[in-house]
């Protein structure tokens, strides 16, 4: 017999968007340490997720997001659209390992200032082609490469105006020459049109079935 999952205490304020698109100013005017380590990134798009908790709740969002099995649940012209990029990139070979991190691009870790050496990496992805580099109390970072570019996913954990803390997702990007330029402006408006608008409810939906009493990776204080 399956044991019910808790699931969340937090809902969401009605004051609170349910995830938005931000300005990048959000990202760039906060100390994150992702500055010192990724600062000849660019900023690729800033959202607000709705993912309302604790102080401490980074980590169970950190698991959440490499424990995704990608667009399983999306809707079907966003399954359509991811479907057509990753057959693409298998013809172009695009993703091909030797175009990834440690091959085409060094890893991140090997930029973390030495007060983070020892910092947790994170989570481990079991679908989704990220890597984790480091997990702080409010603070997640992973990333992946293919012949595109070099990108970072981002969680900053950061208390809202109506008291509840929540995250904000940034996307860095470092563009592959001509290449990555050039895909990189040709997918941006299905990112935000069709594939982030419905990634925003699957992760609200998810967050909502996180257990209270799942596995915890302790961070370091950011």
């Amino acid at each position: 017999m399956t044991t019910p999952r808790a699931r969340r205490l937090h809902p969401i304020p009605a004051s609170e968007p349910r995830g938005r698109l931000l300005r990048r100013g959000e990202f760039l005017e906060r100390p994150w340490r992702i500055h010192e380590i990724a600062g000849d990134f660019e900023v690729f798009d800033v959202w607000q997720l709705p993912t309302p908790g604790g102080p401490d709740d980074l980590p169970l969002l950190a698991d959440m997001f490499a424990g995704g099995t990608g667009d399983h649940g999306a809707p079907p012209l966003v399954r359509l659209v991811c479907s057509v990029r990753w057959n693409l990139g298998r013809l172009l070979r695009w993703d091909d390992p030797q175009k990834g991190v440690g091959i085409r691009v060094p890893s991140l870790n090997a930029r973390l200032p030495d007060d983070m050496a020892d910092a947790p990496i994170g989570p481990d992805f079991t679908r989704l082609p990220f890597t984790s580099v480091y997990l702080l109390r409010h603070e997640f970072a992973a990333e992946l490469a293919n012949a595109t570019c070099h990108g970072v996913l981002h969680l900053g954990w950061v208390k809202t105006e109506s008291g509840c803390w929540t995250a904000q997702m940034t996307v860095l990007v470092k563009p592959n020459g001509t290449l990555g330029r050039v895909y990189l402006a040709g997918i941006q408006p299905f990112r935000r049109t069709l594939v982030y608008p419905a990634m925003l409810r699957m992760i609200e939906r998810d967050w909502r079935d996180v257990p209270l009493d799942g596995a915890v990776r302790t961070p370091t204080s950011a």
